[in-house]
Formats: C-alpha cells, sequence, structure tokens
C-alpha cells in the first residue's frame, strides 16, 4: 500500500521542540533545495518567453520523482518530507485566503457569477462520474474532479489532505493534469478565428477551460487586454470555489480520512469536520475583503503560499511509486482528458449564451 501524506508513522515527532525541529530538518532541506531547482526553471522560462508554460508547482513533482526513481530517501529524511507534505501544504491553502475578495468575485455580474459556479459543480459530477466509470479509484476520482473543474494543481493540492490522499494519488493527478493544461494553453488561442469568438468570449472560454491563473494569463495576453481581463475574473470566480468545495468534501468524506469517531456522533459537526486550514482560509478571504489586512501584507503572504504549495509538491514527487502511477496512468490519461473535453463543451455553451444576451 502506497504512503498516506498524513501518515502518523512519519510525522509523530518527539517531544519539545528541538526534538521536534531535528528530525525534520533533513527532509524539508532536501524539499527546499527541489523547490530552489524548480523556481529558477520557471525563472528562465520567464525570461526567454515571457511566462511559464510549466509552472515551478509541476516542475517541483516531476524533479522530486526523478530524484524518488533514482534513490529513495532513508528515515532520516522521511519525517521531513512528510511535514512537508502535509503540514506545509495546510498553511499553503489557508494562505490563499488572503489572495481572494468576495467583492471582485461579486462585481463580474449576477448571471455570469451564477453560470460558472452552475458549470463547476456540473464538471465536478461529471468529472467525477467519469473517472468511477474508468474504475479509478475513490480519492484519486474527487482529485482529478477538482483539478479538472476548479483550478488544476492548487485544487489537488488543497483537496488531498481533506480526503486523506495517497502521494500517488496526488501526483498521478497532478502529473497528468499539467500536460493536458500546457496543451490547452497553446492550442485554446486557436479557437478564436475558428469559431470568431469575440475578445469578451474568448477570456470567458479561457477563464473556465484553463487550471492556472498564470496559464490564463499565457493564454489570454495574445488576444488583447479585454480577454486578459475577463479570463481573469472567470477565473477568480472558479477559485472562490475551492474553499466551499473543500470544506463540503472534507465533511462528506471524512471517511475517507479515517478520522471518523466510531460509534459516535462527536464529529458530526459541520465545524469539527472542516480541517482547520480551510476555516483560516474564509478568514483571510473576510480580512482581505473587509480591508482588515494591510495592502502591503498581501504580496508577501501570497509569496509564501506559493513558495510552500511548490515545496509541498517537492515532497509529494520525493513519496512517489513510479510503479503504482504506471498501472493508473492510462485511466488516469482518459478520466482528464474526457474531463478537459467536457469542460470545454460546456464553456463554450456559456460564450454563446452570453453571446446572446
Amino acid at each position: 500500500m502506497p504512503n498516506r501524506i498524513d501518515s502518523p508513522d512519519e510525522v509523530r515527532l518527539p517531544a519539545g521542540t528541538i526534538g521536534k525541529a531535528v528530525p525534520l530538518f533533513w527532509g524539508i532541506a532536501l524539499c527546499a533545495l527541489v523547490t530552489l531547482a524548480a523556481v529558477t526553471i520557471q525563472a528562465v522560462e520567464e525570461r526567454l518567453v515571457g511566462h511559464p508554460y510549466v509552472e515551478a508547482i509541476v516542475i517541483a513533482i516531476l524533479l522530486g520523482t526523478a530524484i524518488r526513481t533514482l534513490w529513495e530517501p532513508g528515515r532520516r529524511w522521511r519525517a521531513g518530507i512528510a511535514f512537508s507534505a502535509k503540514q506545509l501544504l495546510e498553511v499553503a491553502v489557508a494562505l490563499l485566503g488572503a489572495s481572494l475578495t468576495f467583492a471582485a468575485v461579486g462585481a463580474s455580474g449576477f448571471a455570469l457569477l451564477v453560470s460558472v459556479v452552475a458549470l463547476v459543480i456540473l464538471s465536478l459530477v461529471v468529472s467525477f462520474g467519469i473517472s468511477r466509470s474508468l474504475g479509478l479509484p475513490v480519492r484519486l476520482s474527487i482529485l482529478i474532479a477538482c483539478g479538472n473543474s476548479i483550478c488544476g494543481n492548487s485544487a489537488i493540492a488543497a483537496v488531498a489532505p481533506a480526503i486523506g490522499a495517497s502521494t500517488d494519488d496526488v501526483a498521478s493527478s497532478i502529473s497528468f493534469t499539467a500536460v493536458l493544461g500546457v496543451i490547452v494553453v497553446l492550442g485554446l488561442p486557436l479557437l478564436i478565428p475558428l469559431l470568431q469568438l469575440s475578445e469578451t468570449q474568448y477570456g470567458i472560454l479561457a477563464g473556465m477551460a484553463v487550471y492556472a491563473v498564470p496559464q490564463v494569463l499565457a493564454a489570454t495576453v495574445p488576444a488583447g487586454l479585454v480577454s486578459t481581463q475577463v479570463g481573469t475574473l472567470v477565473k477568480l470566480i472558479r477559485v472562490m470555489m475551492l474553499g466551499p468545495v473543500v470544506a463540503c468534501i472534507a465533511v462528506a468524506a471524512r471517511g475517507l480520512r479515517g478520522d471518523h469517531a466510531p460509534g459516535g456522533s462527536r464529529r458530526n459537526s459541520f465545524f469539527q469536520a472542516v480541517p482547520w486550514f480551510i476555516v483560516a482560509f474564509f478568514v483571510l478571504a473576510t480580512f482581505r475583503s473587509l480591508s482588515w489586512m494591510p495592502d502591503a501584507a498581501v504580496f508577501p503572504i501570497q509569496k509564501t503560499a506559493g513558495i510552500l504549495t511548490v515545496m509541498s509538491m517537492a515532497a509529494l514527487g520525493l513519496g512517489v511509486d513510479l510503479r503504482v502511477i504506471g498501472r493508473v496512468g492510462g485511466k488516469v490519461t482518459a478520466a482528464v482528458t474526457l474531463s478537459l473535453l467536457f469542460l470545454l463543451v460546456i464553456s463554450l455553451c456559456l460564450v454563446r449564451f452570453v453571446a446572446a444576451a
């Protein structure tokens, strides 16, 4: 059986600050080195072509997987790697709340807001159904559905601890989602002349179909400023759904995490079931929306969240068993591809609806 991200054998440490820090050092240091390499590669991409086609979050998990393929980290490394994969990931998800404001989402207009939310929910259901029909496990199906429907790698990373996903499940879903994400960025602009899309229509399509915010920029900047603004706004609405979706999944999937209380109802409360980092996500989003957070603090928080996410992905890569990925690779590829095609179709329907309105 693959090791779980939140395996208690990996994260239980001796009492005391020094006792906890020493076993973590080597694993965290290794994840930090992989992160540094990934960020450097992304910076080179940006310098050469103006934007990253493959983001640091993907590069980190690929580098980590490559290292794990050539060398299996010993016992001295495992506690720090496990800590980076779970605790640092949870902190990163919590900090993402500082990137969002409720006002920006509300300013998009009620019709577009409701349409995007409805299509995201529909995509979640259909993507999960496609994955399950192909015989994929429940956890992996949830990761693929969330990654495809909300915001790609970030959604997968956020949902993983809420459902107790294994490193292999996370690596599989991120790897194949990342590949298709790059293909979409490169191919989506071809639809502008083919379907005679306006800048607004193309912005909506890109915001719905492209996974990551930087990729939305890469896909829309060549189409014009209006496309970039609309695409970013639609993407923001999808990202805003991350918190509610993870919270609902956390409640519905308590059994998947193995943390439900046997024979009792003590964990039936919504607030007891929702992980702490989701609560923190909404708290920070509220602070940002009410202007209780200084503007000067937003960028450092966003940057910290990004670095911690990349570190957690490096840790996940270092725990990947390629043999497991190989056994599910074909099915995962089919599930992600079919889910993406469905998302493109319903996004085009939304675009036509806006054109007719």
